[in-house]
């Protein structure tokens, strides 16, 4: 008998969605011809409830004997779990046995060590790019289906890969394993998982200041940066969301930083209100961020001119979109685009406007700007994708580590937004230097100064 330890975290995502787990299990590998012991970490595929429908995993002990994809014709698979290696994937046999419900008594799918958090190095982003469709379109299966048995994933390695070469030479002979031949059993003795009652929001916002003057700050314009910071994916504990949306978080973060050294020179201080918000919930039709702005009293919500929401910037290579809900030809709407505009045209950058009108008889929300529409506050989201996705799509997944992520292109996106917004704020004069990063003001001096020539 041979122990493997499942390493994760227990999450909880959000109201009317059952627990979505990467839990702390054991996963027993037996191999009953030598009594020999091999420890692997796996991860549970997520379980949640949406409008009252179940989807994904459904059950999560597991004490079933292992076969490879070489199973003889015909073989019973209701208690057997299947080891597919994601380089062998046949995702129309995956897609069959899942849509026609056939039986079966577990999936446990390899992933190779590329996607590794903690393996997955540069020098292997070819092999990574070859398999990121493949593991994408299975892990919108996955998390789209309603599955009636337990279903792990794992990481190669050189044991694992070994026991699966003796499986799949005993599939090739047509022996598999049962109770009385032997062979290899995955074993994970945990109880079935419970419903999280009431799970937990937490919104996360910061405000500067603007330029008082003879006005009363709190009567100041203000102007919102906004991101969401949870991820979904189809395992819970591997699913970081590099891109979305831990580069939105980033440049959120950058630029609070950046303004707060401005805001801290009453020079140098704009004309805005800056409000930062911090957002949870975004995978399921931003419900933070709905819970977030029905907090605010009524003066604060109608002193925003615009937020700016930002959404996974940080794998583009030349152009960011800018999607709106309100029509372009909106004051607001037409003052955000330029703006942003002008400083890409400065940066040698693109950036391009994407209208997408509201069905306010449609609960779903695709973009996070759309719950500050729904309440009739201007705003647009800026991001490398370039059409609203669909429920549960672009946000986070097994590949989208920090391996795939361009750090040179969250720093292009950190400097567009705080130029846009220094241009948008009618700021004064300003440096701001950013370590290693930018030096804001350069841009807005030039623009200064061709306004200056254009009046004399």
């Amino acid at each position: 008998m041979a122990a493997l330890k499942k390493s994760g975290a227990y999450r909880q995502l959000l109201e009317s969605m059952y627990s979505m787990i990467a839990l702390l299990f054991i996963l027993v590998a037996c191999i009953e011809l030598c009594n020999a012991a091999a420890a692997v970490d796996v991860y549970r595929l997520i379980q949640y409830d949406m409008s009252g429908s179940p989807f994904g995993s459904r059950f999560a002990a597991l004490n079933h004997h292992a076969a490879s994809l070489h199973f003889p014709p015909g073989a019973d698979l209701s208690r057997t779990v299947l080891i597919i290696p994601l380089r062998e994937l046949n995702i129309t046999f995956v897609r069959e046995y899942i849509n026609q419900k056939k039986p079966l008594g577990g999936l446990l799918f390899l992933l190779p060590q590329v996607f590794s958090f903690e393996n997955g190095g540069n020098k292997q982003i070819h092999e990574k790019e070859k398999l990121k469709n493949v593991l994408a379109e299975l892990e919108q299966l996955l998390i789209h289906a309603n599955i009636p048995y337990p279903v792990y994933f794992a990481f190669e390695n050189d044991e694992i890969d070994t026991v699966l070469s003796d499986i799949k030479k005993n599939d090739a002979i047509g022996q598999p394993a049962t109770a009385t031949t032997g062979g290899y059993k995955l074993v994970i003795p945990t109880p079935e998982p419970k419903k999280v009652a009431s799970p937990t929001i937490t919104n996360i916002q910061g405000w500067l200041s603007g330029l008082k003057g003879d006005v009363d700050a709190n009567q100041l314009p203000t102007i919102a940066v906004v991101a969401s910071y949870d991820t979904f994916g189809a395992a819970p504990a591997l699913s970081l969301g590099s891109d979305s949306n831990g580069s939105g978080i980033v440049a959120l973060l950058e630029v609070a930083r950046l303004f707060s050294l401005l805001y801290s020179n009453p020079r140098t201080r704009g004309r805005y209100n800056l409000l930062f918000g911090l957002t949870s919930g975004g995978p399921y039709n931003y419900n933070g961020t709905q819970k977030w702005l029905r907090s605010f009293d009524q003066r604060l919500r109608e002193s925003i001119d615009y937020a700016i929401c930002l959404n996974s910037i940080g794998s583009w290579d030349n152009e960011l979109w800018i999607h709106v809900s309100k029509p372009p030809e909106n004051a607001y709407i037409k003052q955000i685009f330029e703006g942003f505009s002008n400083v890409a045209e400065e940066l040698d950058l693109k950036v391009g406007l994407k209208h997408k009108k509201i069905n306010i008889s449609n609960p779903r929300v695709a973009w996070e700007h759309e719950q500050f529409s729904r309440l009739r506050v201007t705003a647009a989201t800026l991001s490398e994708i370039s059409v609203a996705p669909e429920l549960l799509e672009g946000t986070g997944g097994l590949f989208d580590s920090r391996q795939f992520v361009n750090e040179t292109a969250i720093i292009r996106g950190v400097k567009l937004v705080a130029e846009s917004l220094a241009s948008l704020g009618h700021w004064r004069q300003a440096q701001i230097c950013s370590c290693k990063m930018m030096e804001l003001g350069d841009a807005r001096v030039r623009r200064g100064r061709e306004n200056q020539k254009k009046h004399v």
